[in-house]
């Protein structure tokens, strides 16, 4: 039956070739064969500082659409593909992040679900802490601490401002920890800082990212150990006893003679730790990883928790002569309280 003037039925339509939206959608991406890779030293505000290649030249980057969910942080090893002259007015585009080898994070408090990357694959973290003006803050310390044995990286802890005070207390506490201990102090001016060669010879061949809260010494610092650097300092309020914060972004500066690279980062006055499983902290700890070995299932391993093999393990050593090392009842009294103290870290206020 012929169809009635003016109507069409299915027969009638026909897909046009070419016809936009047509094609099927792919999730094919290209392979970006020739990218090449590159190190972020910096990132303002949608774009990216790389060295690139292996003269290291620098390059201005922006990240590729198929990366906007992605962070990319200072530390990052990327693919970047286009334009990577480094010319003035070029950019480049981001295509890839690497695989990290290290990522250190931090929440706003405990209960924050969203974890912010501080920097990616950093060799060690280095704490930066003043003896006096401003008075230190041994919660903080033991949360990046905790940051950093759950990223898997090395810990140094570098005190400022021994002219000012006595940097003995503090090196007992962390010490056992398994945290390097490292010393300055402000020479007659207030504005230098000393003695170098033992922070250099710490930092020598690494990615270390410097943290600390504000006022402590740590502009002063990579001033000192990169000339160059012009890092902005700051001074700490007589009232409150805080630092002005003075560096805003992290920036990735390489150290003198290829001597490795100290990322700075702006001071921070909170760092939460809701990311960090206590099975992560524990593994920091080898010895009492194995001790817990024999804990019951579900123990907490925190002070007070019923049948913890750690108060065995303490215990055990108290026929052991005190200058026995560690297997004496005093070292492992110590090994197991400095864990605790961290431990308590992932819930106590700073």
């Amino acid at each position: 039956m012929a169809a009635r003037a003016g109507t069409r039925d299915e027969a009638d339509f026909r897909d046009r070739p070419g016809k936009r939206g047509s094609r099927p959608r792919t999730k094919r991406r290209p392979d970006h064969e020739d990218a090449q890779t590159g190190f972020v030293t910096g990132v303002d505000r949608g774009r990216y500082a790389l060295l690139v290649g292996p003269d290291r030249h620098p390059v201005v980057a922006m990240k590729a659409s198929e990366l906007r969910r992605d962070r990319v942080v200072c530390g990052d090893r990327v693919d970047v593909v286009g334009n990577v002259t480094g010319d003035e007015g070029t950019l480049a585009r981001i295509v890839r992040i690497q695989e990290r080898t290290s990522v250190l994070r931090r929440t706003a408090d405990d209960t924050d679900p969203f974890e912010r990357i501080i920097v990616a694959n950093a060799d060690q973290l280095v704490i930066v802490t003043a003896l006096a003006e401003p008075e230190p803050r041994t919660r903080m310390i033991d949360r990046c601490v905790v940051a950093a044995y759950d990223a898997g990286m090395r810990v140094v802890l570098c005190l400022t401002k021994a002219d000012l005070a006595d940097p003995a207390p503090l090196r007992a506490m962390y010490e056992p920890l398994g945290v390097d201990v490292l010393v300055t102090r402000r020479d007659g001016s207030g504005d230098g800082v000393g003695p170098l060669d033992p922070v250099r010879e710490r930092l020598h061949g690494a990615l270390s990212v410097l943290v600390g809260h504000s006022g402590v010494g740590k502009s002063t610092l990579v001033n000192a150990l990169v000339p160059d650097a012009l890092r902005a300092t700051g001074h700490v309020n007589a009232v409150t006893g805080r630092g002005r914060q003075t560096s805003t972004s992290a920036v990735a500066l390489p150290l003198p003679d290829d001597g490795g690279w100290i990322v700075d980062t702006p001071g921070v006055r909170s760092f939460g730790l809701a990311h960090v499983e206590v099975e992560h902290l524990l593994g920091a700890f080898e010895d009492l990883a194995e001790v817990a070995r024999d804990c019951p299932r579900g123990c907490t391993h925190a002070d007070g928790a019923p049948d913890c093999a750690l108060d065995d393990w303490v215990a055990a050593g108290a026929d052991v002569p005190a200058d026995a090392g560690p297997a004496s009842r005093e070292f492992r009294a110590v090994r197991v309280e400095s864990f605790r103290r961290v431990l308590g870290a992932r819930t106590a206020t700073v």
